[in-house]
């Protein structure tokens, strides 16, 4: 018998701020989320392991280091190894959102995402990801 994961805090990263506001309020009032926002990659890089995440939502295109850079970095540290990550991106092609899952992606979630939707979109994508585990 496996432990049940809630979902209480998501790390938000996304150089735009009219898009990290949004997705902040959809997630805090809407989804009754704790959300940590960032507008940098390697600020949330720095942070990351003392906020400890239940999950990371990843802008893909982002200047200086991107969300698939991001995702490796990230995939570096052991101590966030259980930590599901979410791509958000324009970029919804097929073959996109197959290589964001093949580089260990649970999800992504097309901009522009609706903000009344969001909470819903992620609680998706976190209970398929538990509902399909066997092992605890």
């Amino acid at each position: 018998m496996h432990e049940e994961r809630i979902l209480n805090s998501i790390l938000l990263v996304d150089d735009e701020p009219d898009i990290l506001t949004i997705a902040d309020y959809a997630l805090t009032k809407v989804g009754g989320f704790k959300v940590m926002t960032f507008s940098d990659s390697e600020n949330a890089i720095e942070q990351v392991e003392e906020l400890m995440p239940d999950m990371i939502i990843l802008d893909v295109m982002m200047p200086k280091m991107d969300g698939i850079e991001t995702l490796a970095r990230l995939n570096n540290i052991k101590a966030l190894s259980h930590v599901p990550v979410i791509f958000m991106t324009a970029r919804v092609e097929e073959n996109e959102i197959s290589r964001y899952l093949d580089l260990g992606a649970i999800g992504v979630i097309h901009k522009p995402f609706d903000p009344m939707t969001l909470s819903i979109q992620v609680m998706k994508l976190w209970e398929q990801k538990y509902s399909g585990e066997n092992s605890g």
